[in-house]
């Protein structure tokens, strides 16, 4: 195997080595297997609000996720019907007129994948409204306005522990 090494940059450190990939994944604890078999995680959000969905896809796209949105359940059906999510981000006021939809949508994300980690993000959150959703299936219930780096934790968290066995739908 051929090891090229080659200056870079010039620094007060002295001269800093560009080396081969193959060097820095050993450096790092890492090897070409491993890095080809960690699968990229996909995200879906569900919000109705169109900024929403624009700056969360946008957020996590440059954090390394796979997002697709919906703003409304039948096309947030669609997607889940067609993919394994890891993570759902959703809000629990899909139309202006009900919150039920939201619980719906938790049910129906259960029953497609009792895997997958739910994110709720919503405006209209009471305790009452926290205990619904934790009851339906819910994993984590954030209220917004919400930081994207705290949403991001919330999610990252979730994807590096085990399912809750209790979250069974309603």
């Amino acid at each position: 195997m051929l090891l090229l090494v080659c200056p870079v940059k010039q620094s007060r450190f002295g001269t800093l080595k560009k080396v081969s990939g193959r060097l820095k994944q050993i450096w790092l604890g890492r090897d070409e297997r491993s890095l080809r078999e960690t699968p990229i995680p996909r995200l879906l959000v569900v919000d109705d609000e169109e900024s929403i969905c624009f700056s969360m896809s946008e957020y996590f796209s440059l954090q390394g996720y796979k997002v697709d949105t919906a703003s409304e359940l039948e096309e947030a059906e669609k997607l889940l019907d067609a993919t394994n999510y890891r993570v759902v981000i959703q809000d629990l006021r899909l139309s202006m007129t009900s919150s039920q939809d939201g619980l719906d949508m938790i049910k129906l994300i259960r029953a497609h994948n009792p895997q997958t980690r739910i994110v709720v993000l919503t405006a209209y959150g009471s305790a009452e409204v926290e205990d619904e959703a934790r009851r339906c299936g819910a994993d984590a219930f954030l209220r917004k306005p919400k930081p994207l780096s705290q949403v991001a934790q919330v999610v990252q968290g979730l994807i590096e522990s085990p399912p809750r066995q209790a979250a069974r739908p309603a």
